[in-house]
């Protein structure tokens, strides 16, 4: 009689654990697949963003930053055919200037500069030198007045179409980054500094305040910037711009 019981004893609980074990098996099998399901997603959209990034450039051109910026203006409803990326203007003398992201819009030409930076950003639009506050103040950097940078890429802009003599132009500098704006002064009326979360809110102010731009042939306008974007890719042409600018620091000259 005990064997018997025994037995059964057994048996149910032979039984019990084979039903967990199954609920378990289940659970982690489901789990698995809405796993699976996360990860493909994921590679879908990733291949969607990047087939959209490609209407207006190469994923391999510029930082993640400037490729996040296009996306963002393209499912917005920016037109790809409107949107400049990774551009380099020759000078008369020369030289070259490089530009980020140009657009251009109804209002006039948009140039942007996309910054990556961490910390607090101090400035101001007539010092040569912004500062860079890292660690509460105990480490302090110096980069170039971005306002400036963009008023040189203006400016060999405007130099390198008679039309641009007419057309407004306007700059955005978009700071990417763990970097919070703490005093940034005198910045010209055609010129904004935003976070990333607010670019449409800058292009959507440029549209709203300004007439249309007196375009006299759009398509030389599409051909420059286009013209401009071949540069980009240009390996010689990158490497003189660096080394002029390398040469104008003149930071190689100093021995110390």
């Amino acid at each position: 009689m005990f064997l018997i019981n025994f037995i059964l004893e057994f048996d149910y609980l032979l039984q019990y654990i084979l039903t967990k074990m199954t609920a378990i098996i289940y659970i982690g099998v489901l789990f698995l697949l809405i796993l699976l399901c996360i990860i493909a997603l994921n590679i879908y959209r990733r291949h969607k963003n990047q087939e959209l990034i490609k209407t207006v450039t190469s994923i391999s051109r510029g930082t993640n930053s400037e490729l996040s910026l296009i996306l963002k203006l393209l499912k917005s409803g920016v037109n790809s055919k409107t949107i400049f990326h990774d551009l380099i203007i020759k000078k008369g003398n020369g030289k070259f200037s490089q530009a980020d992201i140009v657009l251009a819009t109804t209002q006039g030409i948009v140039v942007i500069e996309v910054k990556d930076y961490g910390g607090w950003i101090f400035g101001n639009g007539n010092q040569t030198n912004w500062t860079q506050i890292m660690a509460y103040g105990k480490n302090k950097y110096r980069f170039y007045n971005p306002i400036k940078q963009v008023n040189s890429q203006i400016l060999s802009l405007k130099n390198s179409l008679k039309q641009f003599e007419k057309i407004p132009f306007f700059s955005i500098i978009v700071f990417y980054g763990d970097c919070e704006l703490k005093e940034i002064n005198y910045v010209p009326e055609s010129t904004m500094i935003v976070r990333p979360h607010r670019i449409l809110e800058a292009l959507n102010s440029i549209k709203v305040n300004n007439e249309p731009a007196p375009y006299e042939n759009k398509q030389a306008v599409v051909d420059t910037l286009k013209k401009a974007v071949i540069n980009g890719a240009n390996k010689d042409y990158q490497k003189q711009h660096i080394d002029n600018i390398k040469n104008t620091t003149g930071k190689h000259r100093i021995l110390d």
